[in-house]
């Protein structure tokens, strides 16, 4: 499993230019799935990212979490996050889940994260969706749960 995640100050999801979703300060976890992904991964990198902690404290270094904060959540499911491009131009994406178990998968993750407490927000799986954000600092982090 692998989840692009970006700071943002806000977020918001579009589907068709109807608002689907949108957040204030926390991140935008862009989410991948892969063929041998269970909910070990799911719980890992939901208590990973809940924690990790990259929001300013009073001395603006990197020592708050998004629990810390309470801050927001948008979830969008990204299989080209699974894309390989080691050969021609166009990328394959063999390494991406099959859409039925994608799709059961990220509603794990979206339910496991809105146990957390923290307000989420989501996008429509499999839709052509439009992502409008603030990314703040930048902060730009990848997570992929085969590296650990």
């Amino acid at each position: 499993m692998r989840a692009l995640i970006q700071r943002v100050t806000n977020a918001k999801v579009t589907v068709k230019e109807q608002l689907i979703s949108q957040i204030g300060k926390g991140f935008l976890v862009l989410l991948g799935v892969t063929h041998s992904d269970t909910e070990t991964e799911i719980n890992y990198l939901v208590e990973k990212i809940a924690n990790l902690r990259v929001f300013g404290d009073d001395n603006d270094k990197m020592n708050l979490s998004l629990m810390d904060i309470k801050g927001e959540v948008l979830i969008v499911s990204q299989f080209t996050l699974y894309a390989n491009c080691k050969r021609g131009r166009r990328p394959d994406f063999i390494s991406a889940a099959k859409p039925e178990l994608a799709q059961e998968l990220y509603k794990k993750f979206v339910q496991r994260f809105k146990e957390t407490g923290l307000k989420i927000g989501e996008g429509e799986f499999g839709a052509m969706m439009d992502i409008d954000l603030v990314n703040s600092g930048p902060v730009t982090i990848m997570l992929d749960t085969a590296e650990f």
